[in-house]
């Protein structure tokens, strides 16, 4: 009897000590989950270093134990994701195969896609979410699609030019072929997945999912919402895919995610390694810690310590446009100038402002206050004040 009265009070400790947030997150003091309050405000300090910092939420347990916000910007205002959003439309292959939709991530992506034929027949969608399908990579990691009205369309199009597993390449078009395969899949669109799936059962309701002037899910980038509520999707994979009660990603699916399948050199201004593993990059991987996250462009991110239940959110500054359909105007006209040119022409019109003044181009955009620079020179000391907050 002592030793069941003893189980069931720890039991409830933790329990007590844990939660998951309703509409509003619950707030805590550092100290009282057993962190340093003065190495919390360390690592916020080193993320404001950077001006293009629109805000910070650090999760511990469920409950916000740090939170910062740039001048004009609170707990309402809107980042965009860029990249981040591919681990969430990652993590709806999951609950396609939780549900019986997809068989496997072993499966070829031509069980679902039937114009991938010849040398694309044996892609299977493991190696589209590890970055090693082997698809066509130019230098501009297809980043030309974005200026395309129907970006499916142009995925659809690009061949295979080495063998899958061969290399890794960040290749923005495996992701943008998720959309496919999940609408293929599911009979649903990824925007409605996303909603019905992630969205709803985690209590996210003020967000954009955004598509192309298709109509296509860009399941590749753009999700517009609050740092508090990237947050929950960090959460939701902390806790390995389970919300309250409810089992929305299975835990294979995300220890399968959770692993090092690529480890990678210093590259794009970082100055340490990093791994990649089905859609989500890693920040330290060894006997001491695993931190992996949802890194966007510009300097996104959601971190993840599942370990220590621990996130941590960065985002940029960011003006959300109305509506969630990309309408580029007369960009698209301008495609004989080349694609290279018409990026070119398009990231001025976003330094000046000019992108969004147009009812008629409406588009996610980061100006340049809120383009990376300090995090990304910093990004190992900010990855050494995440691992060790704790008081000791």
């Amino acid at each position: 009897m002592r030793y069941i009265a003893l189980t069931l009070l720890l039991s409830l400790s933790t329990t007590a000590d844990s939660t998951y947030p309703d509409t509003e997150w619950e707030s805590r003091s550092p100290e009282s989950l057993g962190l340093d309050s003065s190495k919390v405000d360390r690592l916020l300090d080193a993320s404001f270093v950077d001006d293009s910092t629109m805000a910070t939420v650090l999760i511990k347990n469920g409950y916000i134990v740090g939170e910062r916000y740039a001048e004009g910007y609170d707990k309402n205002s809107r980042g965009t994701s860029w990249s981040v959003a591919k681990s969430y439309y990652a993590s709806l292959i999951g609950t396609a195969i939780d549900r019986g939709e997809i068989a496997s991530l072993d499966d070829k992506v031509s069980n679902y896609l039937p114009y991938f034929t010849e040398d694309r027949q044996d892609i299977t969608i493991r190696q589209v979410l590890n970055m090693s399908s082997g698809l066509e990579y130019p230098a501009n990691q297809h980043e030309n699609m974005f200026f395309e009205k129907d970006h499916l369309a142009y995925a659809k199009t690009v061949k295979r030019d080495k063998e899958p597993d061969s290399k890794f390449e960040y290749n923005n078009v495996n992701s943008m072929l998720l959309s496919d395969i999940l609408l293929r899949a599911t009979g649903k669109n990824a925007k409605t997945l996303l909603k019905e799936r992630i969205m709803d059962p985690t209590k996210v309701s003020s967000y954009s999912a955004w598509t192309d002037n298709a109509g296509n899910s860009l399941t590749y980038c753009c999700l517009d919402m609050s740092a508090r509520d990237y947050a929950r999707f960090g959460l939701l994979f902390s806790r390995n895919g389970k919300w309250e009660d409810e089992q929305l990603i299975s835990e294979e699916f995300v220890k399968e995610t959770f692993q090092q399948v690529w480890d990678l050199p210093p590259e794009n201004g970082y100055q340490s390694e990093r791994g990649y593993s089905m859609h989500w990059w890693i920040s330290r991987f060894d006997e001491e810690r695993k931190i992996f996250n949802a890194s966007g462009k510009f300097g996104q991110y959601i971190f993840v310590d599942k370990e220590k239940d621990v996130v941590f959110v960065r985002i940029t500054k960011y003006t959300p446009p109305p509506g969630d359909v990309q309408n580029l105007g007369f960009l698209y006209s301008l495609s004989f100038l080349g694609m290279d040119n018409v990026i070119a022409l398009a990231r001025l019109l976003i330094e000046w402002g000019f992108l969004n003044a147009d009812e008629n181009i409406i588009s996610p955009a980061t100006l340049e206050d809120g383009v990376s620079r300090e995090f990304i020179r910093d990004y190992s000391q900010i990855i050494d004040y995440l691992t060790f907050l704790e008081d000791e």
